[in-house]
């Protein structure tokens, strides 16, 4: 209960802080910061913010946010009701609190579904919005989720809540409160095991075939699975059984699942000899004996790794296809991976299983070389304070959900002081503010606008691609002006609430377009936005915060008045269409704003200058590596190299020259050259011990 508490202290005053900086309520605050972690989850794609309140008492009305457009989310329309309490401690709330809370939803879902209400509204109302998405959409919609989200802990036992009749469509609900995020916060997991029951929830066990000796790593199965139960798996678990996989299902409209669904249809029986199949995880499996051999009785946490086109694809199949659905068999080979291993061992899975579509970021996991290398340079890289201050910081990358946190919690309270100085929480950022960073900046704020999780995934794409070509532009200078990015970003962040023209919501949506036509107008033929000066700095010059806002101001009224036959606001920003229509806008910024800009020539020779510094670096750490290791070491290696015939003639006097240290001493390039020859010796099986 202390971390619990621990944890809502720190909560609310960082959304009092985040409402005070910005200008905004605290309870839009708070939906802000929580609709990152429901996308995070993946309870969500999208969570856009749009707060509507009527009426009183059984008459009440209200919806706080939504999850996009339906036809993008295989049908499912998700509604977001916050519960925000400004309360000192945490407060509780049981079973009984949760229907005064989902009903308003509930009776908003009803009215938005009617032409008479959305026409009797504002077209900037967010209520409208939503009402009118859910018009367009009502058809295709196939479930509704409600999402409560509450700062207060849930101390219900069970979810047989009588909640008011929304018709024909099945709805679902579901908590997070403050345990929950709590919980996510701190291991990245904030949810009830998926237990998949086959003996008792689909008649019978799963007949596998053990595909691992008692002495392997880890535990190996292959199964035949029916569709239909694939498809009813997937119906009741959704995208939580894809968490692992990069890719999330695109709804037919690539060709692989064109291909699959049209085999389903037409030629079920072969649908098994067609497809690669799924690989799949699970942290634990419960086998039985029945009279024909080895079953799986239960699974708990499977996770499909590779195979959300195949899975999709079936699942679709039980509203186009489900009379051929009981001919469509599919191979799984289910790997049992504990959870301490999954972050290295799941990775490789996805990436070597990935043969059926390519996936160009299958590994870019948090455990990617990328990932590890920002982190490395969030903890060593020290910025002088900004004005006003007294203290130099760093900015702290949270790779892992939790890592922040948890690295607080072990601390002393004279150490927790020490860090907080070294690491202030408002210079912490994830994976996905990265991305939001990066990809405004590239002028791509109508891919920012399509929510997290796929602005994430197009970004871990273009990185996998450009990091496998070459990684040596990551550099540390690289790393400073991400900062300078991130500082740029966040500084909208807080101002665009402030402003006159701002009437409430689309904040994010006008913060990465404002940030993405600036850097466009300033990439001029000799000279660039000065990102150097900024990190320096650690603040945005008053000349660049003065054409930021006008181009937010732009960007507000690009925004709000959508081309013709488009309403919805958030769904217009998510267009292409939207940022040409910024970008190419004249914008009259006043001649201060050239004391923001640098020469392009002076920036390339400040990049050419940091590799220079790496490659120093680097040799100077390579010869200290070999010198440490002494020259036993290497005459050892020598040795081995030679009896088993695997040196070139130039391997065998580089090491000789190690060899006979400290009589020689190996340049530095020697010295880069033989650690890599280590390594390869080392994965051939050939290296000292």
């Amino acid at each position: 209960m202390a971390e619990l508490d621990e944890y809502y202290q720190d909560l609310m005053g960082d959304i009092r802080r985040e409402a005070d900086a910005s200008g905004i309520m605290m309870v839009e605050a708070f939906f802000d910061r929580m609709a990152e972690r429901l996308t995070e989850a993946g309870e969500l794609e999208v969570a856009h913010r749009a707060y509507f309140q009527s009426g009183d008492g059984n008459q009440k009305l209200r919806v706080d946010g939504y999850s996009g457009d339906p036809r993008e989310t295989e049908g499912v329309l998700g509604l977001i009701v916050c519960d925000f309490i400004d309360n000192d401690d945490v407060q509780t709330f049981g079973k009984s609190d949760v229907p005064p809370i989902l009903n308003p939803l509930v009776r908003f879902l009803k009215k938005a579904k009617a032409t008479e209400f959305r026409d009797s509204l504002n077209e900037v109302n967010p209520a409208f919005q939503v009402s009118d998405l859910i018009i367009a959409t009502w058809s295709q919609v196939t479930k509704v989720k409600l999402i409560l989200v509450s700062n207060r802990q849930y101390i219900g036992r069970d979810d047989t809540v009588k909640l008011a009749d929304a018709g024909e469509i099945p709805i679902t609900w579901s908590v997070w409160d403050l345990a929950r995020f709590e919980k996510f916060d701190r291991s990245g997991q904030a949810r009830e095991d998926i237990v998949i029951d086959f003996a008792n929830d689909f008649g019978a066990p799963m007949p596998a075939l053990r595909a691992s000796q008692g002495c392997s790593g880890l535990e190996s199965y292959l199964l035949i699975v029916p569709g239909e139960q694939l498809a009813c798996i997937y119906d009741r678990w959704g995208a939580r059984l894809l968490e692992a996989n990069v890719r999330s299902f695109l709804q037919a409209r690539a060709k692989t699942n064109k291909g699959i669904q049209r085999t389903i249809k037409e030629e079920p029986a072969l649908f098994f000899p067609y497809n690669n199949g799924l690989s799949a995880t699970a942290e634990e499996v419960a086998c039985t004996r029945t009279n024909d051999g080895l079953a799986i009785s239960s699974v708990r946490n499977l996770q499909i790794v590779n195979g959300a086109q195949t899975t999709g694809s079936i699942h679709a199949g039980l509203k186009s296809a489900r009379d051929q659905l009981g001919s469509v068999f599919v191979q799984m080979k289910l790997t049992v991976v504990p959870p301490e291993e999954s972050e290295s061992i799941v990775p490789k899975i996805s990436e070597y299983a990935n043969t059926q579509n390519k996936v160009n970021a299958a590994d870019f996991f948090s455990n990617h070389p990328f990932h590890i290398r920002v982190e490395q340079f969030s903890r060593k890289v020290i910025f002088t304070a900004r004005a006003g201050t007294r203290h130099d910081s760093k900015w702290f990358y949270e790779r892992s959900r939790g890592q922040f946190i948890n690295a607080r919690s072990k601390l002393t309270p004279a150490q927790l002081r020490k860090f907080d100085l070294e690491f202030p929480k408002a210079q912490l950022f994830t994976k996905t503010d990265l991305a939001k960073f990066e990809f405004s900046a590239a002028g791509k704020p109508h891919v920012v606008s399509r929510g997290a999780q796929k602005n994430f995934a197009e970004f871990a794409k273009e990185i996998g691609e450009a990091w496998s070509k070459s990684e040596s532009k990551y550099d540390e200078l690289w790393f400073k002006r991400l900062i300078a990015k991130a500082i740029v970003f966040r500084t909208l962040e807080s101002e665009v609430p402030k402003q006159s023209w701002y009437e409430g919501g689309y904040r994010a949506n006008i913060v990465t377009y404002a940030m993405a036509k600036v850097f466009h107008d300033t990439e001029r033929e000799l000279e660039v936005l000065d990102l150097d000066m900024i990190w320096r700095r650690q603040s945005v010059p008053d000349p660049l915060k003065r054409a930021l806002l006008l181009a937010a101001a732009e960007a507000h009224h690009v925004i709000m008045h959508p081309v013709s036959g488009m309403r919805n606001m958030s769904e217009w920003a998510k267009q292409q269409a939207c940022w040409h229509t910024l970008a190419s806008l004249e914008i009259d910024y006043g001649d201060d704003l050239g004391d923001c800009l640098a020469l392009k020539d002076r920036a390339k020779a400040a990049e050419r200058d940091e590799r220079r510094k790496k490659r120093e670096d680097d040799g100077i750490s390579a010869q200290a590596d070999v010198v440490g290791r002494g020259p036993a070491f290497w005459k050892g290696l020598l040795d081995i190299g030679r009896s088993q015939q695997k040196l070139s003639p130039k391997d065998e006097q580089i090491l000789m020259v190690c060899a006979a240290m400290p009589r020689q001493i190996p340049s530095e390039q020697q010295c880069k050259y033989v650690l890599k020859l280590l390594e390869r010796m080392e994965e051939e099986g050939l290296a000292l011990s």
